[in-house]
């Protein structure tokens, strides 16, 4: 048989001959794993502390304090304006605030809105995927629309039947893998332990959507391959290095310690025979025993002045283990390097170690994990909460609290929104300023400049307004008028002298003259 036309396919390469992986279809290849590498990744986050602050780092980048919506209305689709828009905007998020920010859209009453945005990232991030069924419960507050939070361990195939073309992993799908029902237990499989719970093998069968259209159930999970029913922890990748190096730290602290600790022998140069002589060749004689029992009970005292007595021609000889290795410190370092790239994490954000970073190093690394979180951030608004707001919105519109005509009609015009998180941050407040008002005098807006740090920009010129007016009362100056025009003459200045001017722009002779 000829040689395969690429390196990557050749069976007989000594490297790769006996590579030969399974090929199988998305499902195929992991919902027989799914259980396993799930258990896996919620027993490093709850045991190494590494993996339990990335997930930390990762909830903390991408949802923070939580998600603010932002409503953005196609007004030119709905045959509206932009003042329409502005004023609608206003008064949907007014009511949505009084709604998100409170315990009302929690079915358990326990968390707000965005308390359940974070166990709905949580759970993707350990679990590989999310599960929320929106409920209409009478009686309970204003709204009645309340979201209920399952764990994944919940959604599976019925005992008695078999995964197939139209049942995967407990989701049942059309031809065309469209869901159209969730099967899931009525108890977490893990509660089969305790006496009290007799509905573990009792399954319910939900139904992916209303018969007019409104979701029962939000699935949460991302898609490596078409057809992949359900998600990956985010550890997948890199489960096998983190253990290996969860064993390899604990053999290192072990040998730590011994190392710290004072290690000692008693030698004699009697064997078992020339002792047996000692006393008379007799085993069985009293002072023989007596001897092996008072050696058998003896502790030698390893303490600061102690005097050790030793019997005849014994000596004490100290141990010292070879351990640990020199290389750990290097060795641990490049392996936390392959972990971070295989979850989207740069080394100096998964150890939170910026010792060996200069500032054009840290920026870039948090530039480049900026991508991954907005990526995420993204991931989660679309397929949780912009579906969650849509709910509470149709509801809100049917009560006559916000006016939208024709709603059924134009959903996507009047549910259009974006979703602002926390903020990236400054690694140089000084520069990053100048550099962000040099932007804004050319390409940026402040409304780009805002949602970069997490903030409203019309909040932010509101309470601009509030303190200037409190300023000019106080007869105080305006510190923005001398300072907004500086960056971006200091950026075309082309020698010191020209800067200088800029940054004290009276004239020398006028200085002299005062």
């Amino acid at each position: 048989m000829p040689e395969s036309a690429h390196m990557a396919a050749s069976l007989r390469s000594r490297e790769l001959a006996g590579w030969d992986p399974v090929s199988g279809s998305a499902d195929a290849d992991w919902l027989f794993d799914l259980g396993v590498a799930r258990a896996r990744s919620r027993d490093l986050s709850r045991n190494h502390g590494i993996a339990s602050g990335a997930h930390q780092t990762l909830a903390d980048n991408i949802v923070g304090t939580g998600l603010r919506v932002v409503p953005t209305p196609d007004y030119r689709a709905l045959g509206k304006d932009k003042v329409w828009a502005d004023e609608w905007s206003k008064n949907t998020v007014s009511r949505w605030r009084a709604y998100a920010e409170t315990t009302e859209c929690d079915a358990s009453g326990q968390s707000n809105f965005y308390g359940l945005t974070s166990q709905v990232l949580r759970g993707g991030l350990l679990n590989g995927e999310s599960l929320a069924l929106p409920l209409w419960i009478d009686g309970r507050g204003r709204y009645r629309t309340k979201f209920q939070i399952v764990e994944s361990d919940r959604l599976s195939t019925p005992f008695g039947q078999l995964d197939g073309p139209h049942m995967r992993g407990g989701i049942e799908i059309d031809d065309y893998g469209r869901p159209l029902a969730y099967w899931l237990r009525k108890s977490h499989p893990g509660d089969i332990y305790l006496s009290f719970v007799l509905n573990v093998m009792d399954w319910e069968r939900i139904p992916a959507e209303t018969g007019w259209g409104r979701k029962r159930v939000i699935h949460v999970h991302d898609k490596e391959r078409t057809g992949q029913s359900r998600g990956k922890p985010i550890l997948t990748p890199v489960l096998t290095q983190f253990k290996m190096l969860d064993h390899y730290q604990r053999t290192e602290i072990q040998a730590a310690v011994v190392n710290a600790m004072i290690a000692a022998f008693i030698e004699t140069p009697l064997d078992s025979q020339g002792l047996i002589e000692l006393f008379g060749g007799d085993v069985t004689s009293q002072k023989y025993q007596a001897y092996l029992n008072l050696r058998n009970e003896y502790r030698t005292p390893l303490k600061g002045g102690a005097v050790v007595p030793l019997a005849p021609g014994e000596k004490l000889s100290s141990f010292t283990p070879g351990r640990p290795a020199t290389a750990y410190s290097m060795f641990v370092e490049s392996l936390m390097r392959h972990i971070g790239a295989g979850i989207g994490l740069p080394y100096e954000l998964l150890l939170k170690d910026f010792s060996k970073t200069n500032y054009s190093s840290a920026r870039a690394a948090i530039l480049e994990a900026w991508r991954f979180f907005l990526g995420r951030r993204s991931w989660l608004a679309t397929l949780w909460c912009t579906p969650a707001y849509e709910l509470w919105l149709e509801e809100a519109i049917n009560a006559g609290e916000i006016e939208a005509p024709g709603f059924y009609d134009n959903r996507f015009a009047y549910t259009r929104c974006r979703w602002m998180g926390p903020g990236r941050g400054w690694v140089d407040p000084m520069k990053e300023a100048q550099a962000m008002q040099i932007r804004m005098q050319t390409v940026s807006t402040l409304e780009i400049e805002c949602a970069e740090q997490g903030l409203d920009w019309e909040e932010v010129l509101e309470q601009q307004a509030v303190e200037m007016a409190k300023r000019k009362e106080l007869g105080l100056p305006d510190p923005w008028i001398a300072t907004s025009r500086q960056p971006l003459q200091l950026a075309q200045a082309e020698n010191e002298e020209e800067a200088d001017k800029v940054t004290d722009p009276v004239p020398a002779q006028e200085k002299q003259a005062a």
